[in-house]
């Protein structure tokens, strides 16, 4: 019986040695950086798979493998398909209609007295940046929320709106004081 179970304990053992190793060989080691890791740092992180792919990383790597374009990223825009030509090293594309158009960034905002507490925003969001409990309003954490606008088809009182996100404080721009009559 002793050696049944230790010959058992063995088997599986090797069993799991033998995934961890082609699991290991399938990937790139961890603190590599390879080309899908850096056309990931060029995408706008929103997750919103406009591009057709589950968020900015499984396009990254799509684009690594050649299995995607450079032009199918709206939040990106231009500025993101030029990096990414220039990185990779080929002519920039326009951005593919078929994906969206580029427009200014934008957040979510919640009419928290409509809300329903339905939860199913908070579900969607792929950055966690809607936060709430069942039958209680929600909110969205405007520093968070990417714009993907993945919240609003599943929301069944029609309580999410789209507004242009506000300025970062790296994009503050007082204006020009006036001149000065005496």
């Amino acid at each position: 019986m002793f050696t049944a179970i230790a010959m058992a304990v063995l088997v599986l053992g090797a069993l799991m040695a033998a995934r961890v190793l082609v699991a290991a060989s399938a990937s790139p080691p961890r603190g590599s950086h390879g080309l899908a890791a850096d056309i990931d740092r060029l995408l706008p992180q929103t997750q919103c798979g406009r591009c057709l792919h589950a968020g900015c990383r499984p396009y990254a790597e799509a684009i690594a493998r050649g299995a995607a374009r450079i032009n199918q990223c709206p939040p990106g825009g231009e500025a993101t398909i030029r990096r990414l030509a220039q990185l990779l090293g080929v002519e920039p594309l326009a951005l593919n209609p078929r994906h969206g158009r580029q427009a200014p960034a934008s957040v979510v905002i919640i009419d928290e007295e409509a809300c329903i507490g339905c939860t199913r925003c908070i579900q969607a969001c792929p950055v966690d940046a809607i936060v709430g409990a069942a039958r209680q309003m929600h909110t969205v954490i405007t520093a968070e929320c990417t714009g993907c606008e993945l919240c609003i088809p599943p929301c069944p009182v029609d309580c999410i709106a789209v507004v242009p996100a506000p300025a970062a404080q790296h994009a503050w721009q007082w204006p020009a004081p006036g001149r000065v009559s005496a």
